[in-house]
């Protein structure tokens, strides 16, 4: 199958990116599972733009929302990409409309949120599953859209390069092989244009808020091909992911409390009933996330308590129900009702701030390959991400990458004498017999990043994860090559290899910055003010 876009992923940047490419040429997005099975549909926050001065919270700027999301960053963030992204917000929000999309309103206007290290309510909703009515949206337009093909069901096994086959004078990238799940066959997709836009790699953690396919496929595939790799050190936990471990399902496990509840008043508490926050910023529930995270993580090893509490029993009947009618249906469920009691919070995986390494428009160091959202590391975020900020990515860098692809490489004038594309090859064919040894692979790499890797790390446990990830990673590629290869395999592969970017990255910054807390160097060092770069040779 031949297309003049490829498209990795289905989330906002994905579907952004493919919606408009379609006026150019044919475009084929390859969802790995379930079209809804994204990040982006799993959002609860929501979007942050400063709008127009009809719209937009008194005193609040651009200038302002760059001064944020700059001090997030903790000095990593690259301004130009900060300043471009931050600029264009206005813009996104305006094209996500037009598709569709139905942010929440009163009297005309926008209602305005905020979260977390935002100085002004500028983030936009709709209720509390923002996320999911953006890809509603944005999934009905692709599938009315013509030159474009969704194909659920598709998991990509590894980019095609020229380098991988033996060419020298250039890299470029020549499509995907690509695993149809339902059959097992191994199709070989072309494309020059080939965009990644898998999402992130929460699954490498025991706890976190994302759903069971972040997996870090798009970085992996980014590895293996040749791409540069950056700041994988800088893993987001989100503060307030339920705690419920009687309960069984990913719901249960994964149930995130979004930051706009704190947004809206929210206040974290000890099981005393103590604001411990302040303690550490004066900004208390409401500091950037990487703060929050590690004054949680803190109070739990001070009392030995399994849980700290997010109050909002404080607000007026009704309120949650309104505002947060998800998380509070949600919580019913398990048999908590917030509006009289707090509820239960740690903090859990969430985000990755680093990724395949791009320039301002999502260009890789490979000929025809972006990488846009989630999966990429452009400089946005430095090493910690500004609630919300992500879905404004998500579209704004969607556009940026196909003018610069329509600039460099348009349809009709693909590079000259292309290679032929071998069909893929493989080791044994037998099904897998050890299918509870794959299972207990993945646990292990879960629960080792977890003890090992998390919010606040050593040089020592870093050194033995490392080590128990060399033997991991034989242990999978013996997988690999000598069983029929399934989506099970596959995802263990790409989890193993973005567990060991993770944890190389992170022995390499010998400082504290951001969202990489160590106790071997618990300042930052000026000179360690770069970004942490890694690549496959």
């Amino acid at each position: 199958m031949n297309a003049d876009f490829m498209v990795i992923g289905a989330g906002i940047a994905g579907l952004s990116f493919a919606l408009r490419a379609a006026r150019h040429g044919s475009v084929v997005v390859l969802a790995k599972g379930d079209v809804f099975e994204s990040n982006t549909a799993w959002a609860q926050g929501g979007i942050a733009s400063v709008l127009s001065e009809q719209e937009r919270d008194a005193g609040d700027s651009v200038e302002m929302h760059v001064a944020d999301t700059l001090e997030a960053g903790a000095g990593l963030c690259r301004e130009s990409m900060v300043r471009t992204i931050v600029g264009e917000g206005e813009e996104a929000i305006r094209d996500l409309v037009n598709y569709g999309v139905s942010f929440d309103r009163e009297d005309h206007h926008y209602l305005l949120g905020r979260e977390g290290g935002h100085s002004h309510r500028r983030i936009l909703h709709a209720k509390d599953t923002t996320g999911r009515e953006i890809a509603r949206a944005l999934i009905e337009a692709a599938r009315k859209t013509p030159n474009l093909t969704i194909l659920e069901n598709h998991f990509v096994i590894d980019l095609i390069t020229t380098s991988k086959l033996g060419a020298v004078a250039e890299d470029r990238v020549l499509g995907a092989y690509v695993l149809e799940r339902k059959t097992g066959e191994v199709k070989v997709m072309r494309s020059d244009r080939v965009v990644l836009a898998a999402g992130g790699c929460g699954k490498v953690y025991l706890y976190t808020t994302n759903p069971d396919s972040a997996t870090g496929d798009g970085v992996a595939l980014g590895w293996r091909a040749g791409a540069s790799i950056a700041n994988m050190e800088f893993i987001q936990f989100h503060p307030t992911c339920f705690y419920n471990p009687g309960a069984r399902g990913p719901e249960a496990r994964s149930f995130l409390v979004s930051e706009a509840v704190r947004g809206e008043g929210g206040i974290l508490i000890n099981a005393k009933g103590e604001d411990f926050t302040k303690k550490v910023d004066p900004r208390g529930s409401l500091a950037p996330r990487d703060i929050v995270a590690r004054a949680i993580d803190r109070e739990l090893k001070r009392t030995g308590e399994a849980c700290v509490y997010l109050d909002v029993t404080h607000k007026p009947k009704g309120f949650m129900k309104e505002r947060f009618p998800y998380i509070y249906e949600t919580l019913m469920k398990f048999g908590l009702d917030c509006e009289t009691q707090p509820i239960p919070v740690v903090p859990a995986a969430h985000y990755q701030c680093g990724g395949v390494l791009t320039d301002n428009e999502g260009k890789t160091a490979i000929r025809g390959l972006f990488a846009i959202g989630e999966v990429a590391c452009n400089g946005l975020h430095g090493a910690n991400r500004l609630a919300s900020n992500s879905l404004l990515e998500g579209n704004v860098m969607a556009r940026r990458a196909l003018d610069e692809m329509m600039r460099l490489y348009p349809p009709g004038k693909e590079a000259p004498n292309p290679p032929p594309i071998p069909e893929w090859e493989h080791g044994d064919t037998a099904e897998p017999d050890e299918l509870v040894v794959i299972y207990h692979n993945w646990d292990e790499i879960r629960l080792l990043m977890w003890d090992y890797v998390s919010i606040v790390r050593t040089d020592n446990r870093l050194r033995r994860a490392a080590a128990r990830l060399r033997n991991l990673k034989r242990e999978v590629r013996e997988f690999y090559w000598g069983h029929r290869v399934n989506s099970d395999i596959l995802e263990l592969r790409n989890l193993v290899a973005v567990a060991g970017l993770i944890v190389e990255c992170a022995l390499r910054r010998k400082e504290s910055r951001g969202l990489h807390y160590t106790l071997d160097y618990p300042e930052a060092d000026e000179r360690q003010r770069v970004d942490t770069v890694v690549r496959r040779f």
